[in-house]
């Protein structure tokens, strides 16, 4: 029909409405901190962005993409199992099976008196001894622990903190009896005291003391042990205290931050002991949220040694870290289902580019490993290293437009926290006054009524539940510690303070106390005081006497 043909005022065809969106599960979407996730990243989710500047290449500023050039095409990370129950001897065996397996590395887990500073006879002790870890009171229990363990040969990562300085000084003290070259130990110390005060509660002294004994092991490490790490400063209590992903990079770096300003301010280069630095991290079950956590922590923590402390040399701004999968998310309910999430933050780790990894086993929030958890645990990174494909080519993330706005969000609300930080005069005051603790506690509280209210599923804990009945026939073994282990452990350290040259250890410990009232570097009289075979409860009183006892502020 011609134009001319048209009816006089005919409508003109309606146009056909937009349709509205599919309905979605739930009104708002969040990564598993709280974080809002748009429905598609687009490239108007990086306004101004600029690739070169904020990526890089792998071993160069701002280290985005991972701290060495070739990452794992090199090397793979280093798989370690952290591991220490009952008696050193025990351990021993543990530690040799792992290797045997193909664990790269050692991960040490002290008992509490142990990390508190108690020898297994203390009345305070009783019932805690070899419980969460090896029970270690002396050089004798420290050379059995590592007996027939090549030390020059093996990367070990020590989990302790308020008695890290006497650790440290065993395990020398072992490597110079195995006839070792100081210079070629490699391994990690935790000391990492500050996450102590927040969030573990594992402390003795006050906090400037407990400072100075860090400070003192940075400086000690750099003339005598150039290889190893001398703090992993660790997020991962953090996270498992319940803060989110920003809070633990935000409260990590804010610690990084302190125990540079203090090295700085106790005499130190900062190229001298920077480069000896390594960082400890939580990851967890958001994959996503988890990757952008990694790189973003790399990104600033460059930023934060070049800018703030103007560290020269490249090494002093590599943020290398060792993380754990979330022992927090593991359940004792379907405890095999902790083999699934462990594998996904495995995953997130390696993609994230960690440095050295260990997984936590399924049977971890129902008792201390079996052989068998320990196994099945190390095979998930041999499987994610050796069978996936992501360790083939450097941070395959790069790029897409949901992590880089993850990690660009990340990164803003890690500093907006330490800028707050940095307003109440560092964190050490902001850990007196109780701010950071406050804040962790809120994100615990917030993370704990979305999974009350089901907004956050846990599956086999609030959703997707087995019945009581079938769920006890299907019960998981169990390792449980032997109770004669600490009456042997007892029994042990109360001979060998019968059998020791007291004159010389007293006179070592004297030495300590002395030292301790000054300002002269603690790690030689400790070391003196270790290979006389005091005790790490007598050399821990020894400092108590000096620098008396931390009493913990209220948080309301």
């Amino acid at each position: 029909m011609s134009n001319s043909d048209a009816k006089p005022n005919s409508p003109s065809p309606a146009t056909p409405p937009t349709p509205s969106p599919p309905a979605e599960r739930k009104p708002l979407f969040t990564t598993l901190s709280g974080v809002p996730i748009h429905r598609l990243y687009t490239a108007a989710d990086l306004p101004n962005w600029q690739p070169d500047d904020a990526l890089g290449f792998p071993g160069e500023a701002p280290y985005t993409r991972g701290i060495y050039p070739t990452m794992y095409r090199g090397r793979l990370w280093t798989m370690r199992q952290y591991a220490g129950f009952g008696s050193a001897a025990e351990s021993n065996q543990r530690y040799r099976y792992l290797l045997s397996k193909g664990q790269a590395g050692l991960s040490v887990a002290f008992d509490l008196p142990t990390q508190i500073g108690m020898d297994s006879d203390s009345p305070l002790a009783l019932g805690e001894v070899g419980k969460v870890g090896v029970a270690i009171d002396s050089l004798e229990d420290m050379e059995t622990l590592f007996n027939n363990i090549p030390l020059e040969n093996v990367s070990t990562s020590m989990t302790i903190n308020s008695t890290a300085a006497i650790l440290l000084c065993l395990y020398v003290a072992v490597a110079k009896k195995q006839g070792a070259s100081l210079e070629k130990l490699s391994g990690t110390v935790q000391n990492d005291i500050l996450k102590e005060y927040i969030a573990r509660g594992t402390y003795i002294y006050p906090v400037r003391p407990a400072m100075r004994i860090v400070t003192d092991i940075f400086g000690w490490c750099h003339a005598h042990l150039p290889k190893w790490n001398t703090i992993s400063i660790s997020g991962y209590h953090i996270r498992e205290a319940g803060s989110t992903a920003i809070q633990e990079v935000a409260f990590t770096l804010a610690d990084g931050i302190a125990y540079t300003q203090a090295a700085i301010d106790a005499g130190l280069s900062v190229d001298d002991f920077a480069p000896q630095l390594s960082f400890f991290f939580n990851a967890h079950s958001d994959l996503l949220e988890e990757i952008a956590k990694f790189r973003a922590a790399r990104r600033l923590w460059a930023k934060i040694m070049r800018e703030r402390f103007h560290a020269k040399d490249p090494h002093s701004l590599l943020l290398r870290f060792h993380a754990q999968t979330a022992g927090s998310s593991l359940t004792a309910q379907q405890p095999e289902n902790n083999i699934i999430r462990v594998a996904i933050q495995a995953l997130a780790a390696v993609l994230g580019g960690c440095q050295s990894l260990h997984t936590n086993s399924m049977d971890e929030a129902l008792a201390l490993p079996t052989e068998d958890a320990a196994l099945i645990a190390l095979r998930t990174q041999q499987i994610i290293a050796h069978e996936t494909g992501v360790t083939n080519t450097i941070d395959p993330f790069a790029g897409s437009y949901a992590i880089e706005a993850l990690t660009n969000e990340i990164e803003s609300g890690a500093l907006a926290y330490i800028a707050k930080i940095d307003d109440q005069g560092g964190v050490l005051r902001s850990i007196e006054s109780g701010y950071v603790q406050g804040e962790i506690q809120k994100a615990a509280y917030d993370f704990q009524r979305s999974v009350e209210t089901k907004e956050q599923i846990v599956v086999g804990v609030n959703d997707f539940i087995t019945p009581t009945s079938e769920n006890a026939a299907r019960q998981i073994p169990t390792l449980r510690i032997d109770p004669e282990i600490e009456r042997t452990q007892i029994a042990r350290v109360q001979a060998l303070r019968a059998n020791r040259d007291n004159p010389k250890t007293t006179a070592a410990l004297i030495e300590l106390q002395r030292r301790a009232a000054t300002t002269e570097n603690l790690l030689p009289a400790i070391l003196n005081a270790v290979e006389s075979y005091a005790t790490v409860g007598e050399i821990s009183d020894t400092l108590r006497h000096i620098f008396g006892e931390y009493q913990e502020s209220v948080v309301i």
